[in-house]
């Protein structure tokens, strides 16, 4: 697996693993952009990463604690991590669904999770149903001031909207992709309109086709259990990977005769318009569509 040197790729925060999968006194190793890494725990609430090389620690790596998850870059001047307030109030659960492995671009997962055309299709009678298919036009936009790329005034009609939903029901969404490797949504709440549950993917890109996804969560439930909304959005996840690893090329074409977009794509099509602006290319597939 070669370690990238891509300047855009490694200016980021990345999520590197989680505080369950690294114990107290001990580590976890892990790759980054190809680069192997180790994560540890020295004290309960403090991390630490180092590069490793044939064993060997080297330089040691910047390390944050956010969002139920453990950030490291392997650049000098990364990209600040995003501020998402939901997971400083006070009456929130906070819950991470720990992570899945996904041979895909990390580009790809990003582009799933912002699509809302195959609900009907991938998690039948969950998130959405055969007979109710249209996707209703919404708005995207590239937020400059951000740098973010936002989907608002999203909707659609889904069966089980979340663990705490007793029957189907119009859902409200908004997207926010905050980087290359993350990206959330703002869904709202059963029974409250006035709040929103936060839900968000962080994409750790080992390899250019091989990634991880932490899930955490900053939701609004005092009903159900911890393990029933993890064993939920682990069903959810697992019916995505299905079609994200039978996706070709697996990684992230930019040409823009490479695929076909519809009018549902429009997410998809800003997405991959911002990825090709910021000059990313690790993960990308260079050679257009015959």
């Amino acid at each position: 697996m070669a370690i990238t040197t891509d300047p855009v790729a490694i200016n980021h925060w990345i999520a590197c693993g989680w505080p369950g999968k690294v114990p107290v006194g001990g580590y976890w190793d892990t790759v980054l952009l190809g680069q192997n890494i180790r994560v540890s725990r020295p004290q309960p609430d403090i991390y630490e990463a180092a590069i490793l090389t044939a064993g060997a620690l080297g330089r040691r790596l910047p390390v944050q604690s956010r969002f139920c998850c453990i950030f490291t870059t392997l650049g000098q001047d990364p990209r600040p991590l995003p501020q998402i307030d939901e997971f400083d109030e006070p009456d929130r659960r906070l819950i991470n669904c720990g992570s899945v492995g996904v041979n895909t671009s990390p580009y790809r997962m990003i582009e799933n999770f912002l699509d809302m055309a195959h609900f009907p299709f991938v998690h039948t009678n969950i998130l959405g149903a055969e007979k109710k298919t249209e996707v209703v036009s919404h708005k995207i936009e590239h937020r400059k001031d951000v740098d973010e790329i936002w989907a608002t005034d999203c909707r659609f009609f889904q069966p089980a909207a979340s663990k705490a939903a007793t029957g189907g029901q119009m859902t409200d969404y908004t997207y926010r992709v905050m980087s290359p490797f993350s990206i959330m949504l703002y869904k709202n709440v059963h029974n409250d309109p006035g709040r929103n549950d936060a839900i968000c993917m962080f994409v750790q890109p080992k390899g250019e086709a091989q990634c991880l996804a932490y899930m955490p969560m900053a939701l609004v439930d005092d009903v159900n259990t911890t393990a029933a909304i993890i064993d939920f959005q682990q069903t959810i996840f697992l019916q995505d990977r299905v079609i994200l690893e039978n996706q070709r090329p697996a990684l992230m074409p930019l040409a823009p005769a490479a695929e076909i977009p519809t009018k549902a794509d429009v997410g998809s099509v800003t997405f991959r318009r911002w990825l090709k602006q910021m000059g990313i290319s690790f993960g990308i597939y260079e050679k257009a569509a015959a």
